[in-house]
């Protein structure tokens, strides 16, 4: 599947859901936020998100610092 993932086209995604997707990059969940197709997701939301060709996706990983 390919997907638009912070504007950059993604290919040979595996992932069906959101959360599958944090999992199959890497992603340490509990720091990322996620936009699916210009809807911000809480992180309970993720399983439910099912993913379909062309999807856009913006995750940001948060930090804190001082």
């Amino acid at each position: 599947m390919t997907l638009f993932i912070n504007g950059e086209n993604r290919t040979e995604i595996r992932a069906a859901t959101v959360a599958e997707l944090v999992e199959e990059l890497g992603l340490p969940a509990p720091v990322i936020l996620v936009e699916h197709n210009g809807v911000a997701l809480r992180r309970a939301e993720w399983s439910e998100g099912v993913l379909q060709e062309g999807d856009r996706l913006e995750m940001i990983r948060i930090v804190a610092g001082g």
